[in-house]
């Protein structure tokens, strides 16, 4: 499905590079016919079409994990970056061999825009029209089965019930099946399971769609924790270069949020008497305390009563605060964190301390969450918003495990991407 999906996208890609190359050639050499364009009197411009064609094979490739682990679907940020690369390969070659690879101002950048808007046009139709997956499931879960059901990209054509011992018709053509591996199947389905995967049918683990289709973990699929941890071991080399990477990045940007910080700390004084800063003691990497930094935006006494979750219009905060929370401005000194290497940019929430104690009690595989460093944003955040129960809990704990099970730089440039529109709209903040 994803290699089918890669080379249908880089071959529609290609196509619409090919048509950019002949309006372009059209507009700037008065010729559709590239092979006879001269970027001088000497000059042809094939050269440097090979050059750009390779450049955006190259990207398009490079590129491809940006889907990440889950159903691959077009986008537009991975277009950007392809025709950002091409740009940059196809510039640094012709500097390099410009004695043999001649190049034009004008004509590179009117067929990168023209190719700009021929595959925003073709993702776009993608998008509309999206694909579909025909399963047949086999499962006792009807949660599980109502979920695949209710997602973009699945059409359920039946549940077959894994004790069955009716007859069971032939699975229907161009559909798949998901198979509950938790389940204990009759000689029945068992024979019929066996039967579709001999005959050459899409066979696969209904924790595999789940995750592929809705990127999360579903927990009623986990044993023993170790599904999630032993893939966390493979990316453990990794994990020192993130650091260095979130380092990086906060201290790029420092002169940015400074400013912004110093305005609303600024903001934060004038609007309610007591200190700028909230701190507070939440658990981090390994189930270690930690003091977490944000600007205030609630009354000083706001948990005089003890810890609680906020609410939507809460009494408690300050004049501003709920636009601060709405802007995650609030989040700021949190990049203190990252750099004391107690947080990440990416990672699961930090939990204040009581609410861990209640949910190790009450959800198992809680404390898988703290395999890694916590985050200011995580894939949970950007998928399900604020949680204020146990309920929501549960539910955002299906994202932090896919997350930790498939961390990988592609999934963290995915999530720090979707962050920034959950800043500009305000999405899930209380």
């Amino acid at each position: 499905m994803r290699t089918r999906f890669v080379i249908a996208m880089t071959l529609t890609d290609l196509v619409a590079l090919g048509l950019a190359m002949l309006v372009g050639s059209m507009l700037v050499f008065g010729t559709p016919a590239v092979w006879e364009a001269r970027i001088d009197l000497r000059l042809s411009t094939l050269p440097l079409l090979g050059v750009m064609t390779a450049g955006a094979v190259v990207m398009s490739l490079a590129t491809a994990s940006m889907s990440g682990h889950g159903v691959p679907r077009p986008t537009y940020g991975r277009l950007i970056m392809i025709l950002t690369g091409t740009f940059l390969l196809t510039t640094t070659a012709s500097f390099m061999f410009r004695d043999a690879l001649p190049y034009s101002r004008s004509y590179v950048p009117v067929v990168l825009g023209i190719w700009g808007v021929f595959g925003a046009a073709h993702r776009y139709v993608r998008r509309r029209r999206p694909w579909t997956e025909r399963l047949v499931i086999v499962t006792s879960e009807k949660t599980l089965a109502d979920e695949l059901a209710e997602s973009d990209h699945v059409e359920v054509v039946s549940v077959i019930d894994p004790q069955s011992d009716a007859d069971l018709e032939p699975l229907p053509n161009g559909c798949s099946l998901a198979v509950d591996l938790r389940s204990a199947l009759s000689q029945n389905v068992a024979q019929f399971v066996s039967s579709c995967d001999l005959a050459g049918y899409d066979v696969r683990p209904l924790a595999s769609v789940y995750q592929e289709h809705l990127q999360r973990v579903p927990l009623v699929h986990l044993n023993e924790g170790w599904e999630i941890s032993t893939p966390l071991l493979s990316t453990q080399p990794w994990l020192p270069g993130k650091h260095v990477v979130d380092t990086i990045l906060v201290l790029v940007t420092a002169p940015l949020w400074l400013l912004v910080g110093l305005a609303v700390a600024l903001f934060v004084k004038i609007s309610s008497p007591g200190p700028v800063l909230f701190r507070q003691r939440r658990i981090g990497r390994g189930g270690e305390p930690f003091v977490m930094y944000k600007f205030r935006t609630m009354v000083v006494d706001a948990e005089e009563s003890g810890p609680r979750f906020a609410a939507e219009g809460d009494a408690r905060l300050i004049r501003g605060g709920a636009f601060l929370r709405r802007a995650r401005l609030d989040e700021i000194p949190q990049l203190y964190n990252v750099l004391k290497q107690e947080m990440s940019l990416v990672g699961p929430r930090a939990e204040q301390i009581p609410f861990v104690r209640q949910f190790r009690k009450r959800i198992p595989f809680y404390d898988l969450r703290h395999l890694v460093r916590p985050g200011i944003t995580g894939w949970a955040q950007v998928n399900y918003g604020y949680a204020d129960d146990a309920a929501d809990t549960i539910e955002k704990l299906s994202y932090d495990l896919y997350y930790i099970q498939h961390m990988s730089p592609a999934l963290d440039l995915q999530i720090l991407w979707k962050s920034i529109w959950t800043v500009l709209t305000g999405a899930g903040a209380r």
